[in-house]
Parts: structure tokens; sequence; C-alpha cells
């Protein structure tokens, strides 16, 4: 898959991504290099009587893959999508709902995935996907490099297709029968609708573009105003005499110009700048995070954007 068009909105590499990446990769090279695979998976990938012990798995497992082909095809994805979307949110909240959706994937092979060992970052790269469709869903890009294809179709393709794949290996006997977990990557994809989805989400990007202080406008210079010259005066006769030219320059109006009245500066309000900075506080360390006033100001503001 490659974009067709080339975006300027985001860099091809962000640090979460980058250190997402990284750390899978890096812990893919000592499963083929110094650690026996099974000793990694042993200690990183998921199984259903872990929730007791090695409680740790339930987001390490995204962490720890099979082969180079399941690495591969999931890193690729996320460096694809994942940029675009940590540079609208921040690293921290692209982290948190990484391991959001990796959570969801668990959540969807204990309920349908049967009782197998469960590895791959699948869940969670689908739910960054989800959230590149939702937010850009017309963005076309190159599927296999020729057919061009929007992203919301291919989004909804792959979930159709684990959907389905899901119920089949599922079976009537109620065990997977399959290598896949199909259920698991739907368990990602309904965890990053459901978080796309709650007001919370949906605000805090609406917020941070629609309320921000107005921009000073800067006083003008103070310009030197010209003195009005009388209008000359008209003379009968060829000579006056000193008398009346004196008289004559006594009785002469200066007209000044007013000044321009001076423009208004353009107030700030006070509660968008403590609004942002109650903004970056939910996206470093969530919306749990908040003391009682700054809810009510995050409240306040949230109403007034609505128009109560």
């Amino acid at each position: 898959m490659a974009f067709s068009t080339e975006t300027d909105e985001a860099p091809r590499m962000t640090r979460a991504v980058q250190a997402l990446i990284a750390i899978t990769v890096a812990i893919y090279f000592l499963q083929m290099t110094v650690v026996q695979p099974r000793d990694i998976w042993g200690w990183l990938a998921f199984k259903q009587g872990d929730l007791t012990h090695s409680v740790w798995t339930v987001v390490t497992y995204a962490f720890v893959h099979l082969g180079f082909w399941h690495i591969a095809f999931n890193m690729y994805n996320l460096w694809m999508f994942g940029p675009r979307v940590e540079h609208m949110w921040s690293p921290g909240r692209f982290v948190a709902f990484y391991l959001w959706c990796a959570l969801g994937g668990v959540l969807g092979h204990l309920m349908f995935g049967g009782g197998g060992v469960l590895m791959g970052a699948s869940a969670a790269v689908l739910g960054v996907m989800l959230a590149y469709a939702m937010h850009w869903p017309d963005e076309e890009l190159l599927l296999f490099g020729v057919v061009p294809m929007k992203v919301k179709w291919l989004v909804t393709i792959l979930a159709v297709t684990d959907l389905v794949q899901g119920v089949f290996s599922y079976g009537l006997s109620g065990a997977t029968g399959s290598s896949v977990a199909y259920m698991a990557h739907i368990g990602g994809l309904a965890f990053a609708w459901f978080y796309l989805r709650t007001p919370s989400a949906q605000s805090l990007d609406r917020l941070r573009q629609r309320i921000s202080p107005v921009a000073d406008i800067p006083d003008e210079t103070p310009r030197a105003i010209p003195r009005s010259s009388p209008r000359p005066r008209e003379r009968t006769n060829e000579r006056v005499s000193a008398s009346d030219e004196a008289v004559a320059k006594s009785k002469a109006v200066v007209v000044k110009r007013p000044a321009p009245p001076a423009l208004p500066r353009a107030s700030t309000d006070p509660r968008a700048d403590a609004l942002n900075l109650v903004l970056d506080k939910i996206s470093a360390k969530g919306i749990g995070s908040l003391t009682a006033d700054e809810r009510k100001l995050l409240d306040e503001m949230s109403r007034r954007l609505r128009g109560d």
C-alpha cells in the first residue's frame, strides 16, 4: 500500500510511532538471535490463564510476533497510518490509544477466540487505521501499488473480512480452528471505535481548533499630522498695506486634522489560556487527573461550544 498523494500535514515519522516500531523490532531481533522464541512468547505473549499471574501480557503481546511477514505487515501499516494520527493528537495520547486497542484485542480473543496464545500488534494497528479513516476517510492510497482505494473502504473491507473469517473459524463448537486471531482484530477495532465516538475524545480537537486566544492588533505608529495651510487671501488691490497684512494674518484660522481614534486591542479570554492548559493535561495524563475546578472549566467551555 502507498498513498497516491503526499500529505504535508505531518512528518513521515513521529516520536511515538518510532518508539513503538523500535521496541517491536528489538524484541523480534532478540527472539531470532539471542533468546529462544518460545521463551519470549512465554514471557510476553498472552495466554488465557495469564490474568492471574502475568497481567502485563494484556499489552505486551502486541510487541511479540510469530514470524517476519507478521511483524513486517503490522509495522508497515503503523508507519503508514500512525504519524498523521499522532501529529493530530500527541505522543502520549497516541501511545495510550495504541495500548487501549491492544487491550480490546485481548477482550475479543477471550470472548470469541478460544484458548490459544495471542501475539501480534494487529488489533492495535487496526485501531490506528480506523482512527485515520474516521478523520481522513477520502484519503486515497494505491493498494498493492496499483489499485486506487479510499482509506474508508480499505478499513471497511478489512473489518468485514475479519468478522466473517472470525465467525466461520469460531464455528459452532465454540473453538477457533485458525491460527489467525480474527476476533482479536475485531476487539481492537471495537475499542478504537468506542474511544473515537466518546464525547470527550471528539470535543478535545474541536475545542483546540475553535477556542483559542485572539491575537492582539498592533497599535499603529503615531504619524505627524500636517498643519493645514490657510487659503491664499484674494487681493483686490495690487498693493496691501502692512497693517492690512497683519490683520489678515491674525484672522487666519489654522485647521488641524483630528487624529484617528486608536484601534482597540483585541482582548484575550483568560479562560481560553486556562482551557489550553487543561487540554494539554488531559493529553498527557488523562481526564482522571483533572481537579474539580478544571472539570468545571471544561464543562463550561463545552456547553459554550455547543451553544447551550
